[in-house]
């Protein structure tokens, strides 16, 4: 069992893995409830959440993106609004390897909030020293 926690930042690399009955999604959604059961919360930027969206509406349809979304909500994820602060951090994260912008976005809110980014994206190898990541798959950290 985790530690419980008082929160914790989600990627889509995590919520896709939960959502398509992967094996690391176990191990996602697990973490998830560990916190939000526990009393904490469970975070994901918007970008990543349209990163979700457009996925799911790619493989099968918008109808049933929109129904992960609201799925998510209904968990009790909570979507965070970019600011400048954040995009700046990101943009910073960024120019420091090569990771995807709306991965840089996940990172940016988990240094932003200091809480551990729940992923399984080997593109994130690169911020470990400056974001604490809970790992998902076993070969990646």
């Amino acid at each position: 069992m985790a530690k419980r926690v008082a929160k914790r930042v989600f990627d889509a690399w995590a919520v896709l893995a939960i959502l398509q009955g992967e094996t690391a999604g176990q191990k996602a959604l697990n973490l998830m409830a560990d916190c939000l059961e526990g009393g904490g919360e469970a975070f994901m930027t918007t970008i990543n959440a349209g990163e979700v969206w457009y996925n799911i509406a790619r493989r099968r349809s918008e109808d049933d993106a929109d129904h992960a979304i609201e799925e998510l909500r209904a968990w009790g994820v909570q979507f965070v609004e970019i600011d400048w602060e954040l995009a700046r951090q990101a943009a910073r994260f960024k120019t420091k390897g090569r990771l995807s912008f709306a991965d840089a976005f996940a990172a940016a809110l988990a240094k932003h909030l200091k809480c551990e980014l729940v992923t399984g994206d080997p593109e994130l190898k690169a911020l470990g020293a400056e974001v604490k990541i809970q790992w998902l798959k076993e070969e990646v950290g």
